[in-house]
């Protein structure tokens, strides 16, 4: 039988192994031969150190592969979570580019609200969107924001305007109150017009009032989409130059 066995052992790998923990598990030694005892226990002994030695191999390997496999998996999710990250960037490009052929400025306007909170979104920085706060005594809706995310634990209240004229000095006021009435919170404004001189001076006069807005103008971000730049870097390096330098509408990019 064990000939048959070990000639054929694939076949009988079920029949081998219940074999051997037969034997690795065999105590009665009593009922061999009075001579035959300390051979047979010293024999059984040892193929309990080979299977022992065999099995932590085994496990060694298992948990080798167990490892490897894991690694693989992570890879592969990652792989596929940065695939999946440049694909919805694409799509908010694409559909960013379509608002240039958009004739009816409100619609225009409010088009790029949802475009740009959906890349704020893909950046995983986006807290809400069309924010809308309503009176107490039902005067309706009292203040609105286009949206609202964080960085590095800080709020922005974030403006965006597509006006057939440059953003102003009152444009930038307006954004200015919203952010004075908020304890800590900056700001950030996005203008597909550019902005007139008047509006930069009071972007930077309120830096002197620790009021930060960080100013942005749609071709600066057309740039950011189109270079794969990370957006929640690029902000940060943003708000270190206005800090810094008192520049809240310097461009970082060419």
């Amino acid at each position: 039988m064990l000939e048959r066995i070990n000639q054929d052992s694939d076949k009988y790998l079920r029949e081998r192994r219940e074999i051997l923990k037969r034997i690795t598990e065999f105590e009665a030694f009593s009922t061999c031969w009075e001579a035959d005892q300390f051979k047979a226990k010293g024999l059984v002994s040892e193929i309990q150190k080979v299977i022992n030695v065999k099995d932590s191999f085994t496990r060694m390997k298992q948990e080798r592969e167990n490892e490897s496999n894991l690694r693989r998996k992570e890879y592969q999710d990652k792989i596929a979570e940065i695939r999946k990250h440049k694909e919805n960037v694409e799509k908010i490009k694409n559909q960013l580019f379509a608002l240039f052929s958009e004739t009816n400025f409100q619609k225009r306007g409010k088009s790029l609200e949802k475009v740009l909170n959906e890349y704020f979104k893909a950046f995983q920085i986006l807290v809400r969107e069309d924010f809308r706060r309503v009176g107490d005594n039902k005067e309706g809706i009292i203040e609105q924001i286009d949206g609202i995310v964080e960085v590095d634990n800080q709020i922005f209240l974030v403006e965006m305007k597509w006006k057939k004229d440059t953003v102003g000095a009152d444009d930038i006021f307006a954004h200015l109150g919203r952010i004075y009435h908020r304890t800590e919170a900056y700001g950030i404004y996005i203008s597909a017009s550019g902005y007139t001189s008047s509006g930069l001076i009071a972007a930077k006069e309120a830096l002197t009032k620790n009021a930060l807005i960080v100013m942005f103008d749609l071709e600066e971000f057309v740039r950011v989409i189109e270079s794969e730049t990370d957006f929640k870097q690029y902000l940060r390096d943003k708000i270190k130059v206005a800090i810094v330098d008192k520049e809240p509408f310097k461009k970082l990019i060419k």
